[in-house]
């Protein structure tokens, strides 16, 4: 069956379309954009007119790539910046009846475990770092931990102080004993990029990278170092994304020193993965009316 799943998440909305079949998904077309949807949310609590704006364009476009490519069902799942603000299941309501998509509201829990199902088996002493815009999912075991720690977040809260952003996520971090550690979303595959010296982002080089702690410290040294303006053309770092990626580093650096981690290993399959194989066990839609809370969001 061939399905589309989106992933609207704090700092960007993520599409793929892809072929389930017998749980393991084919991917036939990806895509990533920054839209920002959680700026602000953390003080304010509400989605802003702005960021939904560039939401809805990019749903537009994802809608008409997801139909040509013959998607049957499509999932969109959002995470932090719709669980945290007030408007939050107005927006999605609104998702749905404009365009089709049936929406779900992942709570932490269920994030951390979409993501592990996206990924994968695991080891029993392997520790799942997924470290978002607004939060981060640690899976360990029979433990799902959804934490208030994320790029944006951080930046909001910190600007670009690594090391108060490092005190702060290290404070939040539960006591844990993992022995290896599996790593997803773009800041970890950003600094693996970065860390491979890659002219331009290649998914096929960044999956399977073994990132070491060092290297990660290295990489962030590096880009905390650089003004705005000069980061933004770092190769294979999106522009878009220069703003957050400190934040985002120093998150990565807490976790692997609070663990004594010596490396982590980057895999390109993540939320988004797992979302596909839930939009393949979706019914069939039906038309119907309109959900509660749509138009009703801004």
């Amino acid at each position: 069956m061939i399905v589309a799943a989106i992933d609207q998440g704090t700092n960007t909305t993520r599409l793929l379309v892809g072929d389930v079949e017998d749980g393991r998904v084919g991917e036939l077309h990806r895509e990533t954009r920054i839209t920002r949807l959680g700026e602000d949310v953390d003080t304010r609590r509400r989605l802003l007119p702005v960021p939904i704006a560039r939401v809805r364009n990019t749903l537009s476009d994802y809608r008409r790539t997801a139909e040509s490519l013959g998607a049957e069902r499509t999932l969109l799942v959002a995470t932090s910046a719709v669980r945290d603000a007030e408007n939050g299941e107005a927006f999605l309501g609104e998702i749905e009846w404009s365009y089709g998509f049936v929406t779900r509201l992942l709570s932490g829990g269920e994030e951390a475990e979409m993501t592990r199902r996206g990924v994968g088996a695991l080891g029993a002493t392997t520790l799942l770092v997924d470290i978002g815009g607004g939060s981060t999912e640690l899976v360990f075991g029979d433990v799902n931990s959804s934490l208030p720690l994320g790029s944006v977040r951080f930046t909001e809260r910190h600007g670009e102080d690594v090391d108060a952003s490092v005190e702060a996520a290290r404070a939040l971090l539960p006591a844990l004993t993992p022995e290896d550690a599996v790593g997803v979303a773009a800041t970890i595959t950003t600094l693996a990029a970065l860390d491979l010296g890659l002219g331009e982002y290649d998914r096929a080089r960044v999956h399977g990278h073994l990132l070491t702690r060092d290297r990660a410290r290295t990489q962030l040294q590096r880009l905390a170092a650089l003004p705005l303006d000069e980061r933004r053309r770092v190769p294979a770092l999106d522009p878009e994304r220069a703003p957050v990626i400190v934040a985002g580093g120093a998150i990565l650096l807490a976790i692997l020193d609070a663990y004594e981690l010596e490396s982590i290993r980057v895999s390109e399959r993540d939320l988004l993965d797992g979302a596909a194989l839930a939009a393949a066990e979706l019914p069939e839609p039906e038309e119907g009316a309109a959900p509660p809370g749509a138009y009703t969001c801004c």
